[in-house]
This record gives structure tokens, sequence and C-alpha cells, in this order.
């Protein structure tokens, strides 16, 4: 006894299926990464980071006097002291070279105290003194003794880490160590010359030191 296939009982062709529209083919292949919705997607495993970094960053106010001049900032809590010296308060002459605290060319005073600016967070200053090498020369134009004899001692080639030598070197004389030329070096060590002027260097810090 024959039987026949009805056309009911054909199972389809993928010719007969129907082909998915470009909406349902995007909402079932990524119902894993996010919630399927009605009319979209909901945020996927990325929203909640993407929605922290919407927010505003958490800000403070900080007060410190800078070459002299009072200033009151309100800023990003993670901003540096060398991006608010350069990039709020105008004094681009700390300069950023590796922005790690290995180079030496952001080094600035602190309160007396040589430090690396772009490792050291601008809030935690509150009521500090800071000295730039803006800040060394007096009002009457004249130089600062260790910029004149940088001069004198051609203590430098392309310039960019000079503002950091003469403000560390300011530093080394200050705190004393700068009894002989190899203490100098010690005591310089955390700032790099890249046209290694070294020599020229030490002997500015000693001119400057020994007042000639």
């Amino acid at each position: 006894m024959s039987t026949e296939l009805t056309d009911s009982a054909v199972p389809p062709t993928d010719e007969s299926r129907p082909t998915p529209s470009r909406r349902t083919f995007i909402a079932t292949t990524t119902a894993v990464g996010g919630a399927v919705v009605a009319g979209g997607l909901t945020a996927g495993p990325f929203g909640a980071e993407e929605a922290a970094a919407a927010e505003p960053p958490p800000s403070g106010s900080v007060s410190l006097t800078v070459n002299g001049q009072r200033h009151t900032v309100t800023i990003d809590n993670r901003t540096s002291l060398l991006d608010l010296l350069r990039e709020h308060l105008g004094l681009p002459g700390s300069k950023k070279g590796c922005n790690a605290g290995a180079c030496g060319a952001c080094t600035v005073l602190v309160d007396g105290r040589r430090v690396n600016s772009c490792l050291t967070l601008a809030v935690r200053l509150e009521g500090a003194e800071v000295t730039t090498v803006e800040g060394l020369a007096p009002n009457d134009g004249q130089l600062h003794p260790l910029q004149q004899a940088f001069i004198e001692q051609d203590a430098f080639q392309c310039g960019y880490c000079t503002p950091g030598q003469i403000m560390s070197g300011v530093g080394c004389i200050q705190e004393g160590h700068t009894g002989s030329a190899e203490e100098i070096r010690e005591w310089m060590s955390g700032n790099i010359c890249r046209c290694g002027c070294y020599v020229k260097i030490v002997k500015a810090v000693e001119q400057t030191a020994n007042g000639k």
C-alpha cells in the first residue's frame, strides 16, 4: 500500500524557511552579552563601566603659594602638581619628560625640598610653598646665580632638562650636598640629561655653591 506525501507533510527546505530580519538576527546573536527587551537591547556587560566613565571625576579645592603668589583652584583630585603648574597656572617652565619620576625634568621645590612634580598630587599640597624655575630670578630681572652659571659653563644643549637640572641644583646647594664633584653627581643623579652635559652641569653647581 503506497502512501503519497502531501505538501503539508514535506519538511520545509532552506528556501521555504522564513529569513530572519536584521533586527531579529542582532537581538538573538547578542542575547548572551545583553538582555533582550522589547524594542532593543539593554546595556551589556560594559554598561556599568560606560556609565561610570560618564560621571564627572571627583574634584577638590587646594590653596597653595607658587613663586610667592597665592592660588586657590578647584581641580580633578588626580591632577599632578606638574599639570597644575602647566595647564592651570600657565607656568610651562617645568617640563613633562617621562611623566613617571625617572628623568627629573619636572623637578620643583615644595617647602624648600626637591620633588618630582609629575608624581605629586596637587590636592595634597594645601598651604604649601612651591618654587618653579620661573620664580628663581628676582623681580629686577637678574638671573639666579645658578642660572647664570649654567650660561657661563655652557651647561646645556637642547635645554629641555635644564629647568629641572637648575631646580635640583638649587635644592642640592641648599641641602649642603656640594662638598665635591662626586657628591654633586650623586645628589643630582635623579636628573637625566640626554645631551650628556653632566660635567658642565656639575661645574655650574660647584661655581654657584662656592660663590664664584
